[in-house]
């Protein structure tokens, strides 16, 4: 079991994990999407319901993103997934900025049904992610908000980030299919993840979690919003 020792934030506090170590061990799994996990690290992580980002606004982000790729030299007939593992780190770096951009920002316009602007759908994923926290992770800051959820966290393996947001997913989806009276899938069932590289991206993450139900233009009871006491 890892043990959590803790980086240092901007102000000399206590983080929740360590810092991404670019030299020690990685753990990269791929699905429609790389995900990088690693023992002990912060990680930011983005999870969305399933109807939040329509089919037709995907299209066009994958179109751009070829033609991102395609200003800057990178020709090729493959899916731009597979064109961004071979560009230069720089440029994969900026492709990443940009585009987490637009996602972020479009799922701040609340699309889709915003099921859990409902108070007692957004505690079952409240709940849910502070259930084991102490025992199987380290859950810090967090906000539900009406069709997706931001996270900091920390898990003890590589393999844990992976088997706790399937189970997060999972059971919370159950639940509020239930008390819905619904079928069918709930949550878009790849998450967003990155590993937070330093004191300030760590701080920087904390506000941006803290500012996004304001952002969104949400009142109170609208969002579900733990900040971690340090």
């Amino acid at each position: 079991m890892h043990v959590f020792r803790g980086a240092k934030d901007d102000y000399g506090l206590l983080m929740l994990g360590e810092l991404f170590d670019p030299k020690s061990e990685l753990l990269i799994y791929e699905h429609c999407r790389p995900h990088w996990s690693q023992a002990g690290s912060v990680v930011f992580i983005t999870f969305r319901t399933e109807d939040s980002i329509p089919r037709e606004v995907i299209a066009r982000w994958d179109r751009q993103k070829k033609e991102w790729l395609q200003h800057r030299g990178y020709h090729s007939d493959n899916p731009w997934s597979v064109v961004i593992e071979e560009i230069s780190e720089k440029d994969r770096t900026e492709f990443q900025k940009v585009f987490r951009r637009c996602r972020e920002e479009f799922l701040d316009t609340c699309h889709g049904r915003c099921l859990l602007r409902r108070a007692i759908l957004a505690r079952i994923v409240a709940d849910s992610l502070l259930h084991f926290d102490g025992q199987r992770y380290r859950m810090g800051d967090f906000v539900v908000m009406p069709n997706h959820v931001h996270l900091l966290a920390a898990f003890p393996t590589a393999e844990a980030m992976k088997e706790q947001c399937d189970s997060w997913l999972h059971y919370t989806a159950f639940r509020i299919n239930q008390l819905t009276s619904e079928k069918g899938k709930f949550w878009q069932q790849e998450p967003f993840d990155h590993l937070v590289r330093s004191p300030e991206q760590y701080d920087y993450l904390r506000s941006y979690i803290a500012d996004n139900p304001q952002k969104a233009g949400l009142k109170t009871g609208e969002f579900y919003y733990r900040r971690l006491e340090k």
